[in-house]
């Protein structure tokens, strides 16, 4: 315990090493610490103590869910609870800090390394049924917004409010077109999933995908909705139903068109287009937004760094991080240029 308990103070310190030497190398450390150092100091210090205790079994709960997965998919393989949680809180810290949602594959590279038999077209299956449920909760957001509450949707959709048709007449076409590709490579795509289907496992005992999957994300969304209201509050933003599914609407959203770490900028725009349509104050709802993603962030990041640590050493660690970050970022581009060249290759 005293050994794991000095891994961790020791990563304090390489971590404010670190920042000192990004500092050094031009970026703006001192800049991101004020701001968040003014996020910290503006609002009471309960109201980040509890937002965070959210966070937190946001993450623990969807955690869990992805060991039932991983469990259910690889039998044999002995898999225990704290990788699979440490993993999983690199994948948030990721997507926190790099574009384009990276942190989720550099955890797939990471699950890949450390789960014996594991193969990454099944880990990729595994991530889809982990998202099943969030991608139901989504719609139900969205659905709440357009029925319930006219004009809400307009505010994070504007298209598709001026032009409904388009609503329906886009995802029809996406399955068709998907359906014609698919059948088009289906001699190709078969060995792939044959194993991506083993990721799916769970699915098979709809029970056991029941209560140790949709249940622990249902608690974990509730808790992300938490996240949401205790920090509105935080900013004396006033706190209903309606105000929180605008937010957790217009978020979701802005984390799909964006491309920057987090949704950062877009995340604020959003938040500012939805909370003015409540009467809530520019500045307000941009320090809001701000605010939240700061403290929030600085938190994964935090958390992912001890977890890994404690789990895998410092130098272990380092080096299992360092090594899935390379070959995600090469597997993004290699996939996309597959893409490419069946695309250009003669008949």
């Amino acid at each position: 315990m005293t050994r794991r308990l000095g891994r961790a103070l020791a990563v304090f310190a390489v971590a404010g090493g670190v920042l000192l030497v990004l500092h050094l190398l031009g970026a703006d450390i001192a800049g991101w610490l004020a701001d968040l150092f003014d996020a910290l100091t503006e609002v009471d210090p309960e109201y980040v103590a509890l937002g965070l205790v959210f966070q937190t079994l946001e993450g623990l709960l969807s955690a869990l869910a992805w060991l039932a997965i991983l469990r259910y998919a690889y039998p044999e393989a002995g898999i225990r609870a704290l990788p699979i949680i440490t993993a999983y809180a690199v994948a948030v810290a990721g997507n926190d800090v790099l574009p384009a949602s990276l942190g989720t594959l550099v955890m797939l590279v990471m699950l890949a390394a450390i789960i014996p038999g594991a193969t990454f077209p099944g880990l990729v299956g595994a991530q889809v049924v982990h998202k099943l449920f969030f991608v139901v909760a989504g719609a139900f957001v969205y659905l709440y917004l357009f029925i319930s509450v006219p004009g809400s949707f307009s505010a994070e959709l504007s298209l598709l409010e001026e032009h409904r048709a388009l609503a329906v007449l886009l995802p029809t076409a996406a399955a068709v077109v998907s359906t014609l590709v698919v059948r088009a490579f289906w001699h190709k795509l078969r060995g792939l999933w044959s194993r991506a289907k083993q990721g799916g496992a769970i699915l098979a005992e709809p029970r056991a995908f029941a209560l140790k999957v949709v249940v622990p994300e249902f608690f974990a969304w509730l808790c992300k909705l938490g996240v949401i209201a205790v920090f509105l509050a935080a900013y004396g933003i006033p706190v209903s139903l309606h105000t929180v599914m605008t937010v957790a609407g217009g978020n979701s959203l802005a984390n799909v068109v964006s491309v920057t770490p987090g949704g950062a900028g877009v995340n604020q725009a959003v938040n500012s287009a939805t909370l003015t349509r409540e009467d809530v104050d520019r500045e307000t709802a941009i320090a809001y937004s701000a605010g939240q993603q700061l403290i929030t962030t600085a938190w994964s990041v935090l958390l992912a760094v001890l977890l890994v640590s404690i789990v895998f050493g410092w130098s272990g660690g380092k080096v299992l991080v360092a090594s899935s970050y390379r070959e995600a970022k090469e597997r993004a581009p290699t996939r996309r240029s597959r893409r490419e060249g069946r695309r250009s290759a003669p008949p």
